[in-house]
């Protein structure tokens, strides 16, 4: 038996001459969390409804929970999609009963789970509140739970952190997590960076229908350099001078003069670069080593493209 959720190899999907996905191949392992991160226009949603058996691809073959189409396991899958939408004269529970129930549920059964899920995730007081009285966040909220209602083996779940504010953002963590740990294996997109940070198992970095990257966070980290951030009037050239660094660059973020991001040969020791530093009498207001982040190697990968694409 696979240890495999999904596989998709050297999938490829045409519009016309338009290539909106272009040979891309992933596994992944049952019980994950996996993160599909890129900006708007990557991919990622044609990607996700090609697993789906929503289209089909140009090339390429997928194998989902062991089918070669997603209809023939569609009640072991739960699915967010991006577009959202409810029926909104409904009442909460009943929203989430029913959708359990399109999978197989049956209705006794739907109901309870509906309110089990609604109370777990703080909408208990709002189970009998028509969908149409909620707020843009609590619809959002009712819509994930409707969509894994059913304990599907297998979850998808498209921007799912859209619109939410930051405390319905940790309970929407707190879903997948809870998920994984039930024993589901979770796909979901995002352009949040912190997000696919701090729940991932593994990560896919897609950029105008291309895979950039498929593996973990930390894997993912090592793909640039060692990186210091350093405040000081030195100049660029004598920075570029000092051992260990690769490359020096002005910070971004900061956007003033004398802050500076020294990229490191690999095994540099930042401590030692700090040593060399007062050794040399550079003045320095301020020196920070830091593990890059997400948000830091998709930048890398993409470019200027994803600096505005993403969000940390």
């Amino acid at each position: 038996m696979s240890e495999l959720a999904l596989e998709v190899r050297g999938v490829t999907k045409m519009y016309g001459d338009f290539k909106a996905v272009d040979n891309v191949t992933i596994e992944v392992p049952k019980g994950s969390i996996y993160g599909f991160l890129g900006p708007n226009g990557a991919g990622k949603t044609t990607t996700i409804r090609m697993i789906l058996d929503i289209v089909q691809p140009t090339t390429g073959t997928i194998t989902l929970l062991g089918a070669d189409s997603a209809l023939k396991v569609r009640d072991r899958i739960g699915y967010l999609p991006e577009e959202k939408g409810l029926y909104k004269k409904m009442k909460a529970w009943a929203i989430v009963a029913y959708f359990a129930a399109l999978k197989g549920v049956d209705r006794k059964t739907a109901k309870v789970r509906a309110y089990e899920l609604l109370e777990r995730y703080g909408l208990k007081e709002f189970a009998n509140s028509k969908i149409e009285t909620l707020s843009k966040g609590m619809g959002q909220k009712v819509q994930v739970l409707a969509s894994i209602a059913h304990k599907p083996e297998f979850v998808i779940l498209d921007e799912p952190f859209s619109g939410l504010d930051p405390v319905n953002q940790q309970v929407m963590e707190d879903v997948i997590r809870d998920l994984a740990h039930e024993g589901s294996t979770i796909i979901f997109s995002t352009h949040v960076m912190s997000h696919a940070e701090r729940i991932c198992d593994r990560i896919l970095l897609i950029a105008k229908g291309q895979k950039i990257f498929d593996g973990t966070i930390p894997e993912a980290q090592r793909t640039i350099p060692n990186r210091v951030r350093v405040d000081t009037d030195a100049e660029q050239a004598l920075l570029s001078e000092l051992p260990g660094v690769l490359s020096v660059s002005p910070t971004i973020e900061e956007n003033r003069a004398g802050a500076w991001d020294l990229n490191l040969i690999d095994g540099a020791d930042p401590q030692e670069l700090l040593q060399t530093c007062f050794d040399r009498g550079l003045s320095l207001r301020g020196f920070d080593h830091k593990e890059p982040t997400l948000h830091d190697v998709f930048v890398h990968m993409v470019g200027d493209e994803a600096k505005e694409a993403v969000k940390r």
